[in-house]
């Protein structure tokens, strides 16, 4: 497991840089209203000592997606490098007790970033976050005793239900947050990367392209009216027929070939949708 310890505005400097711990977790902002000062400060000192980085933001419950808006505009730059987290507690929290609020938080942040928040919360109150379990991890508060001033991992159970496991586990909130975290450096790298799938690429239009030949039906096949399987059919050829086009269309499944008729033109396939040649092109 990884150390990890998490700071605010009032932490001492030197929480982000502790020569024992891999990462620093930096509150970022809270409500719509408040930037931590210092966020920059301890997450370029954290960087610069080569710790692994998260932000956080402190919900006040007011509307989650102008929260969320809020959060990210403030932290779009770490977006990528860093785990973004939601702080879920019942201090200065006007929507405490509700169960949508940070479903609807982490769904627009993963929406304006592709990546989805780690939610953090008491292991009294998950049943109010239990909603995200399949869409984020679990950073869990649960302390042996108010006055645990060490790094020694408690031996006690965590409930963490539905959630398998934590991925964050803070055992301590007196005199430093420590956390432990469940997972690698490569794990905690890949938390930080977007999810998002990528936009699918426009597919290119499809032109005709002047080119002559002949082809011979290696099957029977129709001639259509226009270069659409389900358009009408004008003529139907015979295995071993041979016809001469003008040009071809490569369509998004199908190869047409452009037959000129003392009428306009007729289509026929020269390649299935598959990609198999149906007959002899020349």
């Amino acid at each position: 497991m990884l150390k990890m310890v998490d700071v605010f505005s009032d932490s001492p400097r030197s929480y982000a840089t502790l020569s024992y711990t891999d990462i620093t977790m930096v509150k970022a902002t809270q409500g719509t209203w408040y930037v931590n000062p210092k966020c920059d400060v301890d997450y370029q000192a954290a960087k610069k000592a080569k710790k692994q980085r998260g932000i956080y933001h402190y919900c006040e419950g007011g509307n989650p997606e102008s929260e969320a808006q809020y959060f990210y505009q403030n932290v779009k730059g770490y977006i990528g490098e860093a785990v973004p987290a939601v702080d879920w507690e019942a201090g200065s929290n006007r929507s405490w007790g509700n169960t949508t609020w940070v479903k609807r938080f982490v769904t627009e942040f993963h929406r304006l970033s592709g990546v989805w928040c780690l939610i953090y919360v008491q292991a009294s109150a998950i049943s109010q976050v239990a909603n995200c379990s399949k869409l984020c991890g679990l950073w869990v508060a649960s302390y042996p005793s108010t006055d645990w001033k060490s790094w020694k991992i408690p031996n006690m159970k965590v409930n963490t239900y539905p959630w398998a496991t934590y991925t964050i586990w803070q055992f301590t909130g007196d005199d430093m947050d420590r956390n432990v975290v469940n997972t690698t450096i490569d794990g905690w790298k890949r938390l930080a990367k977007a999810t998002k799938p990528k936009p699918a690429e426009k597919s290119k239009k499809s032109e005709w392209k002047k080119k002559t030949g002949t082809f011979t039906l290696g099957q029977s096949l129709e001639i259509h009216k226009s270069p659409h399987i389900e358009s009408d059919s004008i003529a139907k050829l015979k295995k071993g027929d041979t016809i001469k086009f003008d040009a071809t269309l490569q369509g998004p499944k199908r190869l047409w070939l452009r037959q000129p008729r003392s009428k306009g033109y007729g289509y026929i396939v020269a390649k299935d949708k598959y990609g198999k040649l149906l007959g002899k092109l020349k």
